[in-house]
């Protein structure tokens, strides 16, 4: 007898010859058979793949079987009904009273929403402007989704607010997929002061416990010459100043940032590229004495003469 189960099933035939012997997915029957025997061990699978690549909303509605994919950046996750225009399938007007029905459902909707799912949309509103600002990738937002989400579930949110969560949660995500984005970028965007969002942070990694490593300075070397548009000549000697500083231990204790400002900065100098310490300072984010005493303290280090 063929049974039904859910797909977090771990689905394994009953016969003890067939334990080492995989099982079988046939995706367009929408069974699962014993690799061994070939007993049908599912049938009915649920279709979890989602067609919403279409050109258009009519192609979309025509040939989508699964609607749209579910996004931890909704509030709702893309799950919940939405009440639309007041028009029928075949695009006509409704009726006066049939529109007055639907203007109370709507009305009632929104009303029956909780104050956590109010706080979620707004959450996520401030969130998905923070990525256009910051040029994020849909993935980061989405890990930085999935870690805010977390932070509710915690509690962390009482005597916080909702900017500097957000932001935090930013920070996080960029920190654990190596994304070079500052303090200083994310307090920008978010229009929250930089102690705050390095506070909130510090209470997140720590209640959380996240496994935030340390930026790769190389990456902010990348950013810093691509924002600057500087050669590629240049691009590579700071890669190599940079390794030479790691091998001679200089970068412990040292912000990343200003490493590779610094490393920009002798790069453009051996190779006479004109770019003044003042555009390095503005495209980094970095002062220009940090700047400046880092650079005095490569040269010497590595005893490069310029």
């Amino acid at each position: 007898m063929i049974r039904n189960y859910t797909n977090d099933c771990d689905i394994k035939c009953s016969l003890k010859s067939c334990n080492t012997f995989p099982t079988i997915t046939d995706s367009e029957r929408g069974e699962v058979f014993c690799g061994n025997c070939g007993t049908v061990l599912l049938e009915k699978i649920s279709e979890l793949t989602h067609e919403n690549n279409r050109n258009n909303q009519e192609e979309f509605m025509k040939l989508t079987r699964t609607g749209p994919a579910t996004s931890l950046t909704m509030h709702d996750r893309g799950l919940s009904t939405t009440i639309g225009i007041n028009k029928d399938a075949t695009g006509k007007a409704l009726p006066s009273k049939t529109k007055y029905e639907f203007n109370r459902l709507r009305a009632w909707d929104q009303r029956s929403k909780s104050r956590s799912t109010f706080a979620l949309s707004k959450a996520f509103t401030l969130m998905n402007a923070m990525k256009g600002k910051l040029v994020i990738p849909e993935n980061i937002v989405e890990a930085a989704a999935h870690t805010y989400r977390k932070v509710v579930n915690a509690k962390i949110t009482r005597g916080r607010t909702i900017a500097s969560l957000v932001s935090a949660s930013l920070y996080a995500a960029c920190r654990e997929n190596n994304i070079p984005r500052t303090l200083e970028d994310i307090a920008k965007a978010g229009n929250v002061e930089k102690s705050i969002i390095s506070r909130d942070f510090r209470t997140i990694v720590k209640k959380l416990e996240l496994n935030v490593t340390q930026y790769n300075t190389t990456s902010f070397i990348s950013k810093i010459s691509n924002d600057m548009k500087l050669k590629e000549k240049t691009k590579r000697d700071a890669f190599d100043i940079l390794k030479r500083c790691e091998k001679e231990n200089m970068t412990a204790g040292k912000h990343p940032v200003a490493l590779a400002a610094a490393s920009l900065r002798i790069a453009c100098t051996i190779n006479g590229e004109k770019v003044s310490q003042r555009k390095i300072s503005m495209a980094s984010g970095i002062s220009d004495v940090t700047i400046r005493n880092r650079s005095a303290l490569i040269r010497k280090m590595l005893k490069i003469n310029i």
